[in-house]
C-alpha cells in the first residue's frame, strides 16, 4: 500500500529532510519490527535478557545483570518508550544509582543498559546508543597501583598469622600460604580440588573457580576466569609440605573432588566471606593495607627481580597474552615458569 507524506518547510532543502525523518519515523512506527521506538523499555530489555540467558556468559555475571535489570533498570526506566530514552535521561539516571548504591553498581548498571539500548539501535528504533554518548559519570582518578610485600613483609604475615588463635581457626595460614605459593586469585584457590594436586611432581592444576548462584549457592565453575587462566603450576617446596600435612590430616585419603581448602564450617569458600576474614587477619598483624591482589603482585615482583621473563610470568598469573609473536611461539600450559624456586625464600 502506498501513501502520500507532505512536509514542508523554508527552503527546498529543509522540506527534503523534513521529507525524509518523516519517512524513517514512519517505518519505526509501522510494527515492522519487532522493536521501534515507540516501543516500551520492558520489552527490549525481555528481549535483551533472553538472548544473554541464551548465551555463554557465566552464571555468575547472569546473576550480577539480572540483579541491575530488576534492582536499576526496570524501575527507572521499564515504562518509558524507546525514544524516550535520550542522553540526559540515561545520565541522570546513572548519576542517582551512583549517589545511592556507589560507584561499582553504576557500572555495573551503565554496562546493562548499554546492552539493552544497544538491541533498540540494532533494530533501528534508535541512531545511536545513549549510554555511549553520555561520556564518564565521574572524573577518573589514577588507579593506586597495588604494593608488594618483600620477603621480610611476606616472612612476617605467615608468622602472624599462624600465632594468630582466630586466623588458624578460619584456616587462613594455609590458604595465605597457598596464595602467596602461587599467585592465585581467593575464587581460584578456593576451588582447588585433590585431583588437582600432584604432589609428587609438585604441581597444580588451576581449572576453576568458585562462584555463587542464586537459588544454588557455591559451586565451582569449570573454567578459570579467563582462557589465559588454564595453567599448571610448580609448586615450592614448603607449600608442598603444607598440602602433604593436609592431606595427611584429611586421613590420607580424601575424595578428589572435595576443596583441598575448605569454609571453616565445610563446603566451599565464599570470596566475600573470605576477603573479609583475611582483612581482619591483615589487620590484626599490623597490615591493614594487605589485599590478596597484593600476593599476585609480590610473586610477579619476586620473579621480576629474580630475571623471569614477562611471559614467564604471565602464564604463572594468568593474565592476558603478553603479545601475539610471544603466545604463538610460546605455549600457554607451561608447567615450570620458574617461580618456584624464586618463592622458595618466602620459607623463611
Amino acid at each position: 500500500m502506498t501513501r502520500q507524506i507532505d512536509k514542508h518547510g523554508p527552503t527546498k532543502g529543509a522540506a527534503t529532510n523534513a521529507l525524509l525523518e518523516a519517512v524513517r519515523d514512519r517505518g519505526r512506527r509501522s510494527g515492522i519490527n519487532e522493536i521501534n521506538r515507540l516501543t516500551l523499555m520492558q520489552v527490549v530489555i525481555d528481549a535483551w535478557w533472553d538472548k544473554i540467558e541464551a548465551g555463554t556468559l557465566s552464571p555468575g555475571t547472569k546473576e550480577a545483570y539480572r540483579y541491575r535489570l530488576d534492582g536499576q533498570v526496570i524501575p527507572a526506566l521499564g515504562k518509558l518508550r524507546v525514544h524516550e530514552v535520550t542522553v540526559s535521561v540515561v545520565y541522570r539516571h546513572l548519576r542517582k544509582v551512583l549517589e545511592k548504591h556507589g560507584p561499582a553498581i553504576a557500572k555495573m548498571t551503565r554496562t546493562v543498559l548499554s546492552g539493552v539500548l544497544t538491541l533498540a539501535v540494532q533494530h533501528d528504533a534508535l541512531d545511536r546508543n545513549p549510554v555511549r554518548e553520555m561520556g564518564p559519570l565521574t572524573d577518573r582518578k589514577p588507579r593506586r597501583k597495588a604494593r608488594a610485600l618483600t620477603v621480610d613483609e611476606a616472612r612476617k604475615l605467615r608468622a602472624s598469622l599462624a600465632a594468630n588463635k582466630k586466623a588458624v581457626d578460619r584456616d587462613l595460614p594455609d590458604f595465605v600460604d597457598m596464595m602467596l605459593a602461587t599467585g592465585l586469585r581467593i575464587s581460584e584457590c578456593s576451588a582447588i580440588v585433590w585431583d588437582a594436586l600432584d604432589l609428587d611432581a609438585a604441581t597444580v592444576e588451576v581449572r576453576g573457580t568458585v562462584i555463587r548462584i542464586k537459588g544454588v549457592g557455591l559451586a565451582i565453575k569449570p573454567e578459570p576466569k579467563s582462557e589465559a587462566g588454564y595453567r599448571t603450576l610448580v609448586l615450592p617446596r614448603w607449600a608442598v609440605e603444607m598440602l602433604r600435612r593436609r592431606h595427611s590430616a584429611a586421613g590420607g585419603s580424601p575424595r578428589g573432588d572435595d576443596p583441598v581448602f575448605p569454609a571453616p564450617l565445610g563446603g566451599l569458600r565464599d570470596r566475600s566471606n573470605t576477603s573479609a576474614d583475611l582483612a581482619d587477619a591483615f589487620e590484626d598483624a599490623g597490615m591493614g593495607w594487605v589485599t590478596s591482589h597484593v600476593f599476585r603482585k609480590t610473586v610477579a615482583t619476586l620473579m621480576d627481580r629474580a630475571g623471569l621473563t614477562a611471559r614467564a610470568a604471565a602464564d604463572q598469573l594468568g593474565h592476558a597474552k603478553p603479545s601475539m609473536t610471544q603466545d604463538v611461539y610460546m605455549g600457554r600450559d607451561v608447567a615450570d615458569t620458574g617461580a618456584a624456586v624464586v618463592l622458595e625464600q618466602l620459607a623463611g
